[in-house]
């Protein structure tokens, strides 16, 4: 870092897969870290990962579509570990079926964590950012954005942050804070691994069916979508904003 005051960065859905990876990164980039996730007890092995390398975290339960567990979670975090001036929205839920079968709850929900939950966070964040004259909004999209079977919601959720980061790049660019998105394709996690159970595929044929359509012919891992967040929040990267950075192994067209 170019700055002798260490930032503290905030990952929400931290306590595993993408948001666990990132919140490791992130420390190891030397930034505090506030681990959020919906039950604060979740956190503790991320946390404890990053403070026997000699980081420094904590762990937040907080729903992030209730707005005021988010202002409450984002008070307690500058309190704790300082004005939070990192932003990674990863906080994700599927709620997948085909439009027919879709309730309306099942919209709600997906929308809420999503799209909502970016939108709280970042107002209840952008202040302490406008305030340092610093800010990095890393908000995770996808590669169902594109449109995807099964997921009306998710994919309309994910095709939404990418207007949504475009616009606080806009908003907020002045203040010195930028806002990028990072789609990820295909990741090893759990939430593709109930994905697999859902339809009925053994999981690691699953993923061998996934790589044999990537170029790179592999499936993602956490940490490729950790390397592309660890660059978009670094003190270099300050004219990099407005982008959506598809990690997804290759070209999806």
């Amino acid at each position: 870092m170019s700055t002798t005051e260490q930032r503290v960065a905030v990952v929400t859905g931290g306590a595993r897969g993408i948001g666990a990876a990132t919140a490791v990164r992130l420390a190891a980039e030397g930034r505090a870290v506030a681990v959020i996730d919906l039950d604060e007890a979740n956190c503790k092995d991320v946390v404890d990962q990053i403070t026997a390398a000699g980081g420094k975290a904590i762990g937040v339960g907080c729903d992030v579509s209730d707005e005021a567990q988010v202002e409450a979670a984002v008070a307690r975090i500058a309190e704790e570990l300082g004005a939070p001036t990192i932003l990674v929205n990863n906080a994700g839920v599927l709620r997948d079926n085909l439009l027919f079968k879709m309730s309306a709850l099942d919209w709600d929900t997906v929308m809420g964590v999503h799209l909502k939950g970016a939108f709280l966070m970042a107002r209840a964040c952008q202040k302490h950012m406008v305030d340092a004259k610093f800010g990095r909004i890393v908000n995770l999209s996808s590669s169902s954005a594109l449109g995807n079977r099964g997921q009306a919601n998710y994919s309309a959720a994910k095709a939404g942050l990418q207007g949504f980061t475009k616009t606080l790049a806009k908003e907020l660019g002045k203040f010195g804070v930028t806002a990028n998105a990072v789609a990820p394709g295909f990741i090893a996690t759990e939430m593709t691994k109930a994905t697999s159970e859902r339809v009925g595929v053994d999981f690691e044929d699953f993923k061998k069916g996934a790589a044999a359509m990537i170029p790179v012919q592999r499936v993602g891992v956490p940490e490729d979508i950790a390397n592309a967040v660890a660059f978009f929040t670094g003190e270099e990267a300050g004219f990099v904003s407005g982008q959506v950075l598809y990690v997804a192994g290759g070209p999806l067209n």
